[in-house]
């Protein structure tokens, strides 16, 4: 869910590899075919379980790992975690990837719903997952449906504009979930704490070698790459260059830099109407899935009223942060999340596996 930018030189790396325009092509494929690819899992919903499922996947998730099986049991959908699809080093407790459990429960429910499966989202009892149970009824179509396929991390500068407070007061009604706090913080004297937060978080990060390893490995550095894979962090999708893997991570190695990044951060934050953090009442499965249910709702509410979301967690993933992020907003519980938004452009979507691949 919190994802970094990479800078490239791509122009002079080209030259220095001396790859030819067809070998290029070949190499990281072709932009068009990425939207058409990205454009059939943002398709129309359908009434199948499959399409519901699909639009379950279209869910925030951190890395974009995706690490979620879904089981169709009769007229229960569960979501399980795929411990597969593990993060240890930035999320040691699994904790994002609880989040991103409940992430997808939030899709799974509204898209369920809007097929004619009214329901409800429940812990299995186990504990480790989301059981949604259903009837067949009529179909109830909520508005963020119409924001799932909509909705995108977008990690780009924004324009700086205010965000009317009735906006903010809808994106907080929809947020509201049992067991689960939100702060909104909008004033620049607190964003620039925040920030500073932020920065301190990646520069740790950033200076820890298996951190940086694990993050290589979810990166897609072109549409090939992340149309074969469907998962990861492509780096269109943040408004970055596209190369052939083996160039990327050679430029990934020599340019991607502390100092850069905190610049990228800093302007992205500056340029933000406003920063979300996300509480849950109790650092477990539960509450980190609850939170992951609030996050995406508001997600949508933001995409439907025009706005952009993007995830700064550094502070909530290097543990000693996490108490001076907290007390920034006057709070002494653990924070999940912490989301920046505003008025931003549109970027290329993040890719997704086949449905067939999560289910079973």
């Amino acid at each position: 869910m919190n994802r970094r930018t990479m800078l490239v030189g791509a122009g002079a790396l080209v030259v220095a590899a001396g790859a030819g325009v067809a070998g290029w092509r070949s190499a990281v494929g072709s932009m068009a075919q990425y939207e058409a690819f990205t454009a059939r899992l943002h398709g129309q919903l359908t009434t199948d379980l499959e399409a519901v499922v699909r639009y379950a996947t279209l869910a925030a998730n951190s890395h974009n790992t995706q690490p979620w099986r879904f089981r169709l049991e009769g007229q229960a959908i569960e979501i399980r975690p795929d411990f597969r699809r593990r993060t240890p080093i930035v999320d040691p407790d699994d904790h994002h990837l609880y989040v991103s459990l409940g992430c997808a429960a939030a899709n799974l429910a509204l898209a369920a719903a809007a097929t004619g499966r009214p329901g409800e989202a429940s812990l299995t009892a186990d504990g480790d997952g989301v059981r949604y149970d259903y009837v067949m009824g009529a179909p109830k179509v909520d508005p963020l449906v119409d924001a799932i396929s909509k909705r995108q991390s977008t990690r780009a500068e924004y324009d700086g504009r205010a965000v009317p407070a009735a906006d903010l007061v809808e994106v907080e009604r929809t947020a509201a979930i049992p067991g689960v706090g939100l702060a909104l913080v909008t004033d620049r004297t607190r964003m620039i704490k925040v920030r500073d937060t932020v920065l301190a978080g990646n520069e740790d990060q950033m200076n820890d070698p298996a951190f940086v390893r694990e993050l290589k490995q979810w990166i897609r550095f072109n549409p090939r790459s992340a149309m074969a894979r469907g998962d990861g962090l492509f780096s269109a999708a943040s408004g970055n260059p596209v190369l052939p893997t083996g160039l990327g991570r050679i430029a990934f190695d020599r340019l991607f830099n502390v100092a850069q990044e905190n610049q990228n951060y800093a302007r992205q934050i500056d340029s933000s109407a406003g920063v979300a953090i996300f509480f849950g009442e109790r650092p477990d499965h539960d509450h980190w899935i609850r939170v992951g249910q609030a996050c995406q709702r508001f997600a949508l509410a933001a995409t439907g009223l025009g706005l952009k979301i993007a995830f700064i967690n550094q502070p909530i993933e290097v543990a000693r942060l996490r108490a001076d992020l907290a007390a920034i907003v006057g709070e002494t519980r653990r924070p999940d999340l912490v989301m920046r938004f505003g008025y931003g452009p549109i970027l290329p979507f993040s890719p997704r596996r086949p449905v067939a691949s999560v289910i079973g």
